[in-house]
């Protein structure tokens, strides 16, 4: 090991200069930027909101994963972050998107996402709330018919 170290040293007392150096150590050890790039990109097309889910921690990561591909100088324009993040939303947001597109509304990320948030909290919280009971595991018992008993079987003795 001192020995790979001692070679690697002797492969940088070669350059002049800090800069060179700096150059030659990202070349070899830096993480390819269409690697970054494409990482980005998968996980923002890739990304879908799972029903039941807040819209506004999909709406959150969605937002980030956007400005990460706008960092990285390998953006989009805003038309198409915003079909993508309509795109990610699970079936429920259906009438959103279909008055979204319809209306023809020009928003910002940042509009798209607080336009879904009271979407999520008009129809979200109208819906009927379901309630589960416990099923019983005891049988019913027969009922026996009460022929020959009670007060019209005496009346009909006598």
């Amino acid at each position: 090991m001192a020995s790979m170290t001692n070679e690697i040293q002797k492969q940088y007392d070669r350059l002049e200069d800090v800069p060179s150096i700096m150059l030659r150590i990202k070349d070899v050890y830096a993480v390819p930027d269409w690697h970054i790039r494409y990482a980005a990109t998968k996980a923002f097309f890739g990304t879908k909101m799972t029903e039941g889910s807040s819209v506004h921690s999909h709406g959150v990561k969605m937002l980030s994963l956007v400005e990460k591909i706008e960092d990285l100088k390998d953006g989009f324009n805003n038309n198409t972050y915003i079909h993508v993040i309509l795109q990610s939303l699970p079936p429920s947001y259906d009438p959103f998107i279909v008055n979204y597109n319809m209306n023809g509304l020009q928003k910002s990320i940042h509009e798209l996402i607080k336009k879904l948030v009271q979407y999520e909290a008009t129809t979200h919280k109208s819906e009927p709330a379901v309630l589960v009971g416990e099923a019983s595991t005891s049988k019913a018992k027969a009922r026996v018919p009460d022929i020959g008993r009670g007060r019209g079987a005496r009346e009909r003795r006598s």
